[in-house]
């Protein structure tokens, strides 16, 4: 058994229990507003030369009456960093590019612009390291003082579980991080963000599993109840307009300066998962 080979498993089964709920739930709300959508799976493999054992994930894709569209997407990919690029990864470089990564990637764009988009990622990397990452936040088009609220109150309770002093980093990680700088505007009303939460034993690896477990079960509690909240809301052309351009941000946002677009592009992954997080539709004045 290769080293954390066990830990990358525990982890791998949980990201997919948390897609199977998150996508059973997504389901019910379309149900609930009679639409009979639901989610269409694609399995894919990776490739890597000299590699017998690359990986693959599966991309989960629905389009309804009230997701327009949204991504679900679960992989477990192990392979080796382009040189140059391995420089860049935590824990690996030149003469260290190995590398395994298990996780969970969800983008939600909305048919009703009030309510609000979301992103959701967890995982967990080994290289010469290993260890956690992930987060989650909300993009309204139509911003809500309520829903922001409320998000962040949930993300707060999971991470005051653990550590009092994990909100307010990760909150401000977030901050940082989800920002557009040639536009010098938020991409959102932001949410948490953080990395390199290192396992360096068991009970590392313990303790920062159990923290993931919770901000995902802290989304999958927190965004249904805000969907639900402005699904039936009345909409105007204006307010379409408002969505449309706010995704154009969202598309330069990931396009230019996300991590994991880049990490997955830089690792052989497939290209509809990869870029399942851009909109529909999008406008640019």
């Amino acid at each position: 058994m290769t080293p954390w080979q066990h830990e990358v498993e525990a982890a791998r089964g949980w990201f997919e229990s948390l897609r199977d709920r998150i996508c059973a739930e997504f389901e019910t709300i379309e149900r609930e507003a009679g639409s009979d959508a639901s989610f269409e799976y694609v399995r894919w493999e990776r490739e890597e030369d000299g590699n017998p054992d690359p990986g693959g994930g599966t991309r989960g894709l629905m389009k309804g009456a009230v997701f327009e569209k949204v991504g679900v997407n679960v992989s477990t990919v192990h392979g080796r960093f382009a040189p140059a690029f391995a420089a860049t990864i935590h824990g690996a470089d030149e003469h260290n590019p190995q590398f395994t990564a298990t996780g969970v990637s969800l983008v939600a764009h909305m048919a009703n612009p009030h309510v609000p988009a979301v992103h959701m990622n967890t995982r967990f990397l080994v290289t010469g390291k290993a260890w956690f990452g992930g987060g989650a936040d909300l993009n309204p088009p139509i911003p809500y003082a309520d829903d922001t609220e409320a998000f962040h109150a949930r993300l707060r309770a999971a991470c005051m579980a653990h550590n009092p002093t994990y909100y307010e980093r990760f909150a401000k990680w977030a901050d940082e991080y989800f920002f557009i700088p040639h536009r010098g505007v938020a991409r959102g009303v932001g949410g948490i963000f953080y990395d390199h939460l290192e396992c360096d034993d068991e009970a590392a690896f313990q303790r920062h599993f159990a923290f993931t477990r919770d901000v995902g079960e802290a989304f999958l509690d927190i965004f249904p109840q805000l969907v639900r909240r402005r699904m039936a809301s009345a909409f105007t052309a204006d307010d379409k307009r408002r969505q449309l351009e706010w995704r154009g941000r969202y598309a330069e946002f990931n396009l230019v300066y996300d991590r994991g677009t880049l990490f997955g592009l830089k690792t052989g992954g497939n290209i509809d998962a990869i870029l399942m997080s851009l909109p529909p539709e999008a406008v640019w004045s």
